[in-house]
């Protein structure tokens, strides 16, 4: 019989495990760096679609900002990775990170000098679509680099975990603060530039360290390599796929929360922010448990699991009633993302060989540049047939991808055509593991 005290630490053991990532001091600082950075990102992007809204009130409008971010996305992301595999990431998440600051501080002082207009926001767009590009195979490769194959998993988790925490608040304090008079959207975005720097002082205490690949290339025939590192591995490929479908039609649910809110539900920019934070919520709620489970034999079932509920739950959002059915549906939309980005990103990367695992981060983070590049039609969409059928055919879309992805492994285990040994360093402890998948 378990005894109070044997539970205690089996508790205290779940605890340690979850938060085993935060226990190297290098990967602390990367993380903290990320948690100042997802603050001013997280409001920015409610800042911008307010603005945006305020200047155009066009659902189209508020998907061109998006599809600007994510055209830039589409562009930067794979020299972003050539970029990870050949140069020093601190380096590279600095000049990221410097780009995230300039944005926020340049909207800022256009809002308060009242010369803001919508091409700005077009700007701005773009240069976060490209630090994005640049930010995220960097960012999750040093992960690797600091922590090592075994606890990737773990990581990557703790690593949604600050990004999911600060969308627990940021949106809703930058919806709060634009309206307060006082404060308004220029010193919020002045705020957001703040948390920017703040980035920017933890990550300029991460070591430099030389890239494992330094060797003079050109950028395009290295983007090439990754490129046919992925298509010569099925089970990277239908990953890939997957994901890209997913994250383009499902993800794009937060294009069009304030329109969500503020013309079908009937409430104010705070309630936006609100909104924005519901779906962090149910993420954090779930990371703590995740992170436990991210490197275990089960990860790619949860991860299938995961997908499914939250393409349905962004269904079953275009049906919400009211906007606190609305809010309890986010909650769990924001688990399934969670669970499903974090889970995909771990298996690419633990199967992925050292050397091209900035590349293949890249190709993976695509998906968030299709998603941009979707919100523009998805936009049309709205505005011909209403928001909510728009949002049903999004949600439909994401779960027959995950249904279709899960369809596909299972044909490939019965033919046995899973990872090629020869595509992975014999280093790796994973490919066993995916090749059981």
């Amino acid at each position: 019989m378990m005894t109070r005290s044997d539970k205690r630490r089996g508790g205290a053991s779940t605890r340690s495990e979850a938060f085993k990532s935060l226990e190297i001091p290098e990967y602390r600082v990367l993380w903290w760096g990320g948690l100042f950075s997802f603050l001013s990102v997280q409001g920015q992007m409610v800042l911008r679609a307010i603005l945006a809204w305020d200047l155009t009130e066009r659902e189209s409008a508020l998907g061109l900002v998006f599809a600007v971010f994510g055209l830039t996305m589409l562009i930067a992301t794979p020299l972003g990775g050539a970029a990870a595999d050949r140069f020093p990431k601190r380096t590279l998440l600095l000049l990221s990170q410097t780009a995230i600051f300039l944005a926020a501080a340049g909207m800022g002082v256009a809002v308060l000098l009242d010369i803001a207009a919508f091409w700005m926001l077009l700007v701005s767009a773009v240069m976060q679509g490209a630090a994005f590009g640049v930010l995220g195979p960097a960012r999750v490769a040093m992960s690797a680099e600091l922590v090592g194959r075994d606890q990737l998993g773990n990581a990557i988790t703790l690593s949604m975990l600050s990004m999911n925490g600060t969308r627990v608040f940021a949106p809703a304090m930058a919806g709060g603060l634009a309206g307060v008079a006082f404060v308004g959207i220029g010193w919020t975005y002045v705020i957001l530039a703040v948390a920017s720097a703040a980035s920017l002082w933890n990550l300029a205490r991460l070591p430099h360290k030389p890239a494992a690949n330094a060797e003079p290339r050109n950028p395009f025939s290295e983007i090439a390599d990754g490129v046919r590192y992925v298509a010569r591995r099925p089970d990277l490929r239908r990953l890939v796929v997957s994901s890209f479908v997913v994250i383009m039609f499902g993800f794009n649910y937060v294009s069009f929360i304030t329109p969500l809110v503020e013309d079908i539900f009937g409430y104010g920019r705070f309630w936006v922010g609100l909104m924005s934070s519901a779906s962090a919520v149910g993420a954090v709620a779930v990371s703590f448990k995740l992170a436990t489970v991210a490197d275990g034999p089960n990860a790619h079932k949860i991860m299938l699991g995961s997908g499914f509920a939250f393409g349905m739950t962004v269904l079953g959002l275009s049906f919400a009633p009211n906007i606190f059915a609305a809010f309890a549906i986010t909650m769990l939309i924001g688990a399934g993302t969670t669970g499903y980005m974090s889970l995909s990103n771990t298996l690419a990367l633990t199967t992925t060989r050292d050397d091209m695992q900035g590349r293949v981060q890249s190709i993976m983070q695509l998906a968030f540049a299709g998603f941009g590049l979707m919100a523009f039609p998805l936009g049309g969409l709205a505005e011909a047939i209403g928001l909510r059928p728009t949002l049903a055919v999004m949600g439909s879309i994401a779960a027959i991808a995950v249904v279709l992805y899960a369809a596909a492994e299972q044909r490939a285990a019965r033919n046995d055509d899973a990872v090629d040994p020869a595509d992975v360093q014999a280093t790796d402890a994973q490919p066993a593991k995916a090749a059981s998948i």
